[in-house]
Order: structure tokens, then C-alpha cells, then sequence
């Protein structure tokens, strides 16, 4: 199981947890959940103004294998409007993603991805626990 916690972040809020969402998903193959402003095909959604998140930002895709993969899906625009981050384990430091880029998550870990807003102090700030 993969379990996904979103909360978005502006300088005004920063360290509230304040409007978290949760979703999860068993690690079956071509299990889901995605991360955007698209309400109806994301589990966790965006506040529809914040631009910086495409419409489906983040999919998170578990494979034949049982691992989760992670990408940062290209959106409509040639080069993004924001910086995505990963961070695996608690004391790792946090390492830029590829814009279209897909990485794998390992078993039983956790870890945060971070999209942080170029034009503005906000981000949306996803934890991830891969449950085995």
C-alpha cells in the first residue's frame, strides 16, 4: 500500500497543517494516484488558481514489480513554472526531479516531494509511506 499525504503550503501558513489531504492505494499493478489541480481524475487536489500545478502534476504508478514509480508529468507549457524536489528517507537531502522525468520509489520507504511555486512562496508538499 502506498499512502499519500498533500498539504499545500503558502509563507502565510507555513508550518500549519491546516486542509491536509489523504489517499491511498494497494500496491497492485498499474495502481494510481495522481496529484493536480484536475479534481476529477487527481486524489489529491490542488487549489485551482495555484497555476504552478498542471492540471495532473504528479502520478504516482505502481508497476507489475509491486514498486512505485513517481514522475513529474510535462504539462502544456515547454518548460515548467515550478521546481519539484524529492526526498527520500528522513535524513537524505533533497534532490530536483526532471521535468517528464519518472524515478522510482524504494519498498517500504518514505520519503517528501516538494513543488515549490518559482513566482511565488508556496508549495504543495506530498509525503509518501510505501507500506509492505
Amino acid at each position: 500500500m502506498l499512502e499519500l499525504t498533500m498539504a499545500a503550503v503558502t509563507a502565510a501558513d507555513a508550518g500549519a497543517t491546516a486542509g491536509m489531504q489523504m489517499a491511498d492505494a494497494p500496491s497492485e499493478p498499474d495502481a494510481v494516484l495522481r496529484v493536480g489541480r484536475d479534481r476529477s481524475v487527481c486524489r489529491l487536489s490542488t487549489p485551482e488558481d495555484w497555476l504552478f500545478v498542471s492540471r495532473v502534476h504528479l502520478e504516482f504508478r505502481c508497476g507489475p514489480d509491486g514498486v512505485w514509480r513517481l514522475t513529474w508529468l510535462r504539462g502544456s507549457q515547454p518548460d515548467p513554472s515550478c521546481e519539484v524536489r524529492l526526498t527520500v528517507g528522513g535524513h537524505a537531502q533533497a534532490q530536483p526531479m526532471t521535468y517528464g522525468g519518472t524515478v522510482p520509489l524504494p519498498r517500504g520507504g518514505s520519503g517528501e516531494v516538494v513543488v515549490q511555486d518559482r513566482a511565488e512562496p508556496r508549495s504543495v508538499n506530498v509525503g509518501f509511506y510505501h507500506e509492505v
